[in-house]
């Protein structure tokens, strides 16, 4: 039930927003329509894929790719118990799926539920499934089971694909909390030389895991609001007295252990901790609803406990959803009313494009003179033009849209898995019109499109339309 209301709750979200604009023009005192401009913001890119996929699954709800597609734009949206039932679904009709089984591990790990995520991880290359496209992911779950060795090397697996920040943080808490400061400090001195925040937070974190507390604590007051900053310290001050597991939940997630369990790790990755192994579970479906609860509630640190220095009361358990620090609070004009927010909301919007360049050797800079820049409130988004440049495949040029129609199905007939994700579009081209598969996402992606439709013995070519320009959906 709670499931089915989450699910609501978040299509409820995606599709409230088209309805806007054919409403607006009736929401008048009397009966005629008035024509009026609507500026309206754009769907993100995920909203608008998890948009593509519900058509599909409308058209027809046992399409797996799109129950795929759905899963996997839901779990970008944070929306962990729609992405399992999604998943779930496209399993229970594909039981082999690939990408559903690897989405599910995904739901897995963002629920800091390591032992299940690496045991799918494990299946699938039992199976002959690559698992190269995820070893960040699984590099993850191995420091949130408390291996960090093999954490290592899945990150270092992932970055000889190419460069990634978030990857190279990873590695950074891992090397911290494996207790290998020289390369925790080597690791992260590129991000830090480029002022990236989120660099600056991962190292805070991670000399709190190394026990240097006053360090990490001078980072967070540097960074942070003094109020802010002062409701942070008592957690990082913790960090030390967590094992390996949940200093990697505590860092990477947000999700900060139970009070009882501080110190103590779950027992299947205590078992794992000690064996190495990974026993079968007979009933892991029975367990897929995403755990971890919420601090933040009256137990947790309060304000007056954090700025006066007191001891804090450790975090309450964790609730469903995968949950975050949340004992940080932005206090108001009137102390009764106050915005909880967690760790990682607090050092949210921090991310700068970070070097590629390969870290230096330590000795030879002190990495402490950086000095990381004070967070400011971020400039409210600029509006979104009406019709914003996008990325498209055009598959067909004709004059006769309803030939066009013809056109599109034979096509997507033909390559339905690559095609059967988009409805078709059209914009004028002199006296005739093109038809445009999309959006997608990128350039690139437009360019494997072609190629793959190209291997269908299907002739295509990437299109930029550009800011302006108007595409409407073949109807």
């Amino acid at each position: 039930m709670q499931k089915n209301k989450s699910n609501r709750r978040l299509l409820g979200a995606i599709w409230v927003a088209p309805l806007v604009l054919p409403f607006a023009a009736f929401a008048q005192s009397g009966d005629t329509p008035v024509a009026r401009e609507v500026v309206q913001q754009l769907p993100s890119a995920d909203v608008q894929r998890l948009n593509r996929a519900l058509k599909r699954l409308a058209r027809n709800p046992r399409d797996v790719g799109a129950l795929v597609g759905a899963g996997d734009a839901a779990l970008q949206l944070g929306d962990l118990d729609a992405a399992m039932g999604f998943f779930g679904r496209a399993l229970s009709l594909s039981p082999d799926n690939s990408k559903a089984k690897l989405g599910r591990a995904a739901v897995f790990l963002r629920s800091s539920r390591p032992i299940e995520a690496l045991r799918i991880y494990a299946e699938a290359e039992a199976k002959g499934i690559s698992t190269r496209s995820v070893a960040a992911d699984r590099g993850l779950a191995y420091d949130l089971a408390g291996n960090n060795v093999q954490a290592q090397e899945s990150y270092r697996s992932a970055l000889a694909q190419g460069a990634d920040p978030e990857v190279t943080r990873r590695l950074a808490i891992s090397q911290a909390i494996s207790g290998d400061a020289s390369s925790f400090e080597a690791s992260l001195l590129p991000l830090l030389k480029s002022g990236e925040l989120s660099a600056f937070r991962t190292r805070a974190f991670g000399l709190a895991i190394l026990g240097k507390i006053d360090e990490a604590t001078a980072i967070s007051n540097a960074v942070m609001p003094r109020d802010l900053a002062s409701r942070i310290a008592p957690y990082l001050a913790y960090m030390p007295r967590l094992t390996k597991a949940q200093q990697a939940a505590a860092a990477n997630l947000g999700i900060f252990p139970q009070a009882a369990e501080i110190g103590r790790d779950d027992p299947q990755i205590a078992q794992y901790s000690q064996t190495g192994t990974i026993s079968p579970v007979a009933n892991v479906d029975a367990r897929l609803v995403p755990q971890g609860q919420q601090l933040g509630t009256p137990s947790s640190v309060s304000s007056s406990g954090a700025a006066s220095g007191a001891s804090p009361s450790p975090p309450p358990s964790r609730t469903p959803s995968g949950s975050r620090l949340a004992a940080v609070t932005n206090e108001q004009a009137e102390p009764a009313a106050r915005q909880k927010l967690g760790v990682d909301q607090a050092f949210a919007g921090m991310d700068q494009p970070a070097s590629t360049a390969s870290p230096p050797p330590v000795d030879r800079v002190d990495i402490s003179t950086f000095q990381p820049p004070r967070e400011v409130a971020a400039p409210p988004p600029p509006a979104q033009p009406a019709h914003p440049a996008r990325e498209w495949v055009q598959v067909a040029t004709g004059r006769d849209r309803t030939a066009l129609r013809f056109d599109w199905r034979r096509m997507a007939r033909k390559a339905p898995d690559l095609l059967s994700e988009f409805d078709p579009h059209v914009v004028r081209w002199g006296q005739a019109n093109r038809l445009l598969a999309g959006p997608v996402e990128s350039r690139a992606a437009a360019r494997e499109l072609v190629n793959a439709l190209k291997a269908q013995g299907l002739d295509s070519f990437a299109y930029s339309s550009p800011e302006g320009q108007e595409i409407t959906e073949l109807q």
